[in-house]
């Protein structure tokens, strides 16, 4: 299976687009969203800050797409959508941070669709033809606002409340890849994107009847099982088998 990891990175003040191989990035002379051409200059991946791996125009999330995640409730017969904010996206090392009032803020462990082709009532047949590729991504929640206000927008909307990383991956089978969350090393969430209730396909050809995506979008597709509350000092890491882990820290 040829693969491909996709970076955003950060060197002497400068955001780049790269292609990483091994531990070296060949950098793209623009984003590679717009094609892939090198520019001949390379960077050690530990000579620079990764950034998040997209800058989304919006960014869409499915909820209750795990069986293990309903907590009994019954299976919905379509995709639950709901949004976040382009403002709450954060890449790898960076912190998570808790507004005031903030008191439930629970780890949600997913893999995100990262689109690479513009998507509007898009059939579920095409749909991979619109899929750039994935990323780790965790969509912090608040449960309590989630419960009490009438729209998920604390909840789930918060700046720094969307990271994602380390990089986008594309040429994996998305549909059947091991999904795993650790909280301060202990494995809290683990289960096979073959268990999601809607396939990113379904889900992506979904969304698009309703919205426009864009290259660069973002759709985080659910979290398996069920999950706990996360506190200052923590450190959770999201992994994606084929991609990478993603880790924050929170405060």
């Amino acid at each position: 299976m040829n693969t491909t990891k996709y970076v955003r990175y950060s060197q002497a003040g400068k955001a780049s687009y790269g292609i990483l191989e091994g531990e070296t990035i060949q950098e793209l002379t623009g984003s590679f969203f717009l094609g892939i051409e090198p520019t001949g200059r390379t960077a050690r991946l530990a000579d620079v800050k990764l950034l998040a791996p997209t800058e989304p125009s919006k960014v869409i999330a499915v909820g209750l797409n795990y069986r293990s995640h309903l907590e009994g409730d019954p299976a919905p017969v379509y995709p639950g959508l709901f949004a976040k904010l382009p403002t709450c996206i954060i890449g790898p090392e960076e912190s998570i941070l808790f507004p005031p009032g903030a008191e439930d803020v629970h780890y949600e462990g997913e893999m995100v669709v990262v689109i690479g082709k513009k998507a509007s009532r898009v059939p579920k047949s095409e749909a991979a033809n619109h899929i750039f590729g994935v990323t780790c991504g965790n969509d912090v929640s608040e449960r309590q606002w989630q419960e009490h206000d009438m729209q998920w927008f604390r909840g789930k909307a918060c700046d720094t409340w969307g990271p994602l990383g380390p990089w986008i991956v594309s040429g994996l089978n998305y549909d059947d890849l091991l999904l795993q969350t650790r909280l301060n090393g202990e494995v809290r969430q683990k289960q096979r994107t073959s268990d999601l209730l809607f396939d990113i396909g379904t889900i992506v050809s979904y969304v698009s009847q309703y919205t426009t995506l864009f290259p660069g979008d973002v759709i985080f597709t659910g979290t398996p099982g069920a999950t706990k509350p996360m506190k200052c000092g923590d450190v959770v890491e999201i992994e994606l088998e084929g991609v990478g882990i993603l880790r924050n820290s929170v405060r």
